[in-house]
């Protein structure tokens, strides 16, 4: 019994309530298929009679604490790229059974198919959502922005070109009487979020100072501040993590598609696949290194000579390079 039960394959499809479960005997014949109930004590109880078994699931919001929760029970865990199983998220009968049965079978047969990832620590994942809070902020205050200076443009009136955070005090000048029912309160917001922001700021500055002194190194390039810096080595999080330093390229997206057949290889766009956060975070420092404020530098000279090159793409190519 201890023999087959250590030769297991399990799919588990996630959910936010429930998860489905589809348990594979060792010749690929489904032994089992049920549901649980998205809590640590169903997900212990079900899964404390199949030690040694593997476990294949998709990433997504629960996923980092289960698969953790069942690596300290002894299984193997499998978490796919979503965004690489095309055979299950395009099929035309998708239903929650049939997405764990797949992510077994897919398990079984040859686990690289499932592209599997690797997720961070807690202890990483906490600091990172400190950057991921400061991100959400700023974007609400931009759509703030966005919509005050909508609303005044509608009647003619323009606020003076200014950084968004003194941004609430130039608008204030300008609201009229009849609309200051409208925009006052989002003015006030907007004092509001900036002070959140900047106190965001100080965390990150002092998570950079106090627990990764390592960002100081990739600090040392001007045009790369504490929040990319940070943001960098959480994301990767681990030095070992990349056999070589080219590999970082790819793993953020930031290296060419491809698409080749016969005589044909076409030059296309690069991949975007990978932490759209960061690779946003890399791009807005390069093109700071390329731009008018960057100062005079190996890499700033690097992307110089790729600009020269002339062509359509010339520019952006650079700024992806650097």
């Amino acid at each position: 019994m201890e023999n087959n039960i250590m030769k297991n394959t399990i799919g588990l499809d996630l959910g936010d309530r429930n998860h489905m479960v589809c348990v594979l005997e060792f010749y690929g014949k489904v032994e089992l298929k049920n549901q649980i109930e998205n809590n640590s004590e169903s997900i212990i109880s079900f899964f404390s009679g199949y030690s040694g078994a593997t476990v294949a699931m998709e990433a997504g919001a629960q996923s980092l604490w289960i698969s953790q929760l069942l690596e300290k029970m002894g299984l193997t865990v499998l978490v796919g790229n979503p965004g690489k199983l095309r055979m299950i998220w395009k099929s035309d009968k998708k239903d929650d059974y049939r997405d764990a049965l797949m992510l077994a079978r897919i398990a079984r047969f040859d686990p690289d198919l499932l592209c599997p990832i690797k997720h961070r620590s807690m202890e990483t994942q906490y600091d990172l959502n400190q950057i991921k809070a400061r991100d959400v902020l700023v974007r609400t205050r931009t759509n703030l922005i966005n919509f005050s200076k909508g609303v005044l443009k509608q009647f003619g009136l323009k606020v003076e070109s200014c950084g968004s955070e003194v941004f609430h005090k130039r608008a204030a000048d300008v609201v009229p009487l009849e609309l200051k029912s409208c925009l006052d309160p989002i003015l006030e917001t907007l004092e509001k979020l900036t002070s959140q922001i900047r106190g965001y700021d100080k965390q990150i500055d002092q998570l950079c100072k106090e627990k990764y002194p390592e960002t100081i190194a990739v600090r040392q390039i001007r045009g790369v501040g504490s929040l990319t810096a940070l943001a960098y080595m959480l994301i990767l999080e681990s030095p070992d993590r990349f056999p070589k330093s080219r590999d970082v390229g790819p793993f953020l997206g930031l290296t060419p598609r491809r698409d080749q057949s016969g005589e044909v290889d076409k030059q296309l766009r690069i991949t975007k696949s990978g932490n759209l956060y960061l690779r946003r975070l890399m791009v807005g420092s390069a093109q700071y290194i390329l731009g008018p404020f960057g100062e005079d530098c190996d890499l700033r000279r690097f992307g110089e000579r790729l600009s020269e090159r002339g062509g359509k793409n010339a520019k952006r190519r650079a700024v992806v390079a650097v």
